[in-house]
């Protein structure tokens, strides 16, 4: 006998539990695995007032006649009950129906198709890029500016951005490409993962990606968590300080949306980077940054070990793998952290021919894509974040 039954015996079984700390569950499912416990029960006899065969049988024959067969039980019962029969209540007669799976919307209804769960990883900068489209206001009410973003889920560094004055698959189109052009990406496969917007699902942005050779990637419908790093951004964006209530015009909003991606990609030190900016990762220059901090806290621990009362501190890393919506086997996880190592493609800007930091700053300040619109004077400028 164990401690919590001999406990239970004695002042039951409530109070064992509350004494040793145990739910009352956990004794309970204890209890019911136990082989003696596990005794097959007779069949429960059925009630003396329950309904013979042929009573149930002759049920299902009138609620299945010509004459009732496209009413509900509710009505039947009703009806019967004006013409001077009973036959039972409308409650058996749904479970004499339910019996024999007769149960069912009688209208066709439409029927969602099953998505499947996007499940995407990336080792590297410009493996897999996240795209999407968010209102800014205007200095007018209804009227909106729109800001089309990319962002690498890996180093979340914003590869490109554009304001516009309005959505437009052909904008859309001409905006990817130019980012995918400047992005320098090479000849491996690159996955362009965004909602289930007009935009996204235009036919001319996939006639545009599969010439890329890009592969497309959606959420699922009403799914936000499945592009969680643009919202994300997004989220960024608008709890700045400085966020204004409205803009004043589409160059307000551009001249404001440089210097928020400036300072996004070059001093914001993300949480998910290790405290690190988006531009080190996104140019292969993590490793040396956390090498740098790495003497700075031996130093720091040299000095006064006795102010770290868990050792030596360790200087956070960028991830190795980023997921959107990672897949619940375990094992693969573990086989994909140690064989997927992180790294750019070998043809893309990273790595040994990162720009420097100055060389990069002048190359966004200096660079402005005008695209225009066909059978529009609309004129939308994107700044892209390199030049070939």
């Amino acid at each position: 006998m164990t401690l919590m039954d001999e406990l239970s015996g004695q002042v039951g079984i409530s109070e064992a539990c509350r004494t040793l700390a145990l739910p009352r569950s956990w004794y309970y499912r204890q209890q019911a695995e136990k082989p003696e416990n596990n005794i097959l029960l007779p069949p429960r006899p059925a009630p003396q007032h329950a309904l013979s065969d042929v009573e149930k049988a002759a049920v299902r024959t009138t609620l299945n006649s010509e004459r009732f067969m496209e009413q509900s039980p509710r009505e039947v019962y009703a009806t019967l009950l004006d013409e001077g029969t009973y036959l039972c209540h409308w409650r058996t007669m749904y479970r004499i129906l339910a019996e024999h799976d007769e149960v069912r919307e009688r209208r066709n209804q439409r029927r969602h198709p099953v998505y499947k769960k996007p499940e995407l990883l990336a080792t590297g900068p410009n493996q897999v890029w996240s795209w999407d489209i968010t209102l800014l206001k205007g200095p007018k009410r209804l009227l909106y500016y729109y800001l089309y973003v990319i962002l690498d889920i890996f180093s979340r560094y914003i590869v490109g951005w554009m304001v516009a004055e309005q959505e437009s698959a052909d904008l859309a189109r001409q905006f990817i490409q130019a980012t995918h052009r400047k992005q320098n990406i090479a000849a491996e496969p690159l996955t362009l993962h965004s909602d289930r917007g007009a935009p996204m699902r235009a036919k001319p942005v996939a006639q545009l990606l599969a010439d890329l050779g890009v592969t497309r990637s959606h959420s699922r419908p009403y799914t936000s968590n499945d592009n969680p790093y643009s919202e994300a951004q997004f989220k960024t964006m608008k709890y700045r300080p400085d966020y204004p209530e409205h803009f004043d015009s589409p160059e307000h909003a551009r001249q404001w949306a440089r210097l928020f991606f400036h300072w996004y990609n070059h001093d914001h030190h993300h949480v998910g980077l290790g405290l690190m900016t988006p531009a080190v990762v996104h140019y292969g220059q993590a490793e040396a940054v956390q090498a740098q901090r790495q003497q700075v806290l031996a130093a720091a621990y040299a000095r006064h070990p006795e102010r770290f009362v868990k050792g030596p501190p360790l200087a956070p890393s960028a991830p190795r793998a980023v997921w959107i919506n990672p897949p619940q086997d375990t094992a693969f996880l573990a086989a994909a952290s140690r064989e997927l190592q992180p790294g750019a493609q070998p043809g893309s800007r990273v790595g040994a021919a990162a720009l420097e930091a100055g060389e990069h700053l002048a190359i966004i300040e200096g660079t402005l894509w005008p695209f225009r619109e066909e059978k529009s004077s609309l004129i939308v400028v994107g700044e892209l974040s390199q030049c070939p």
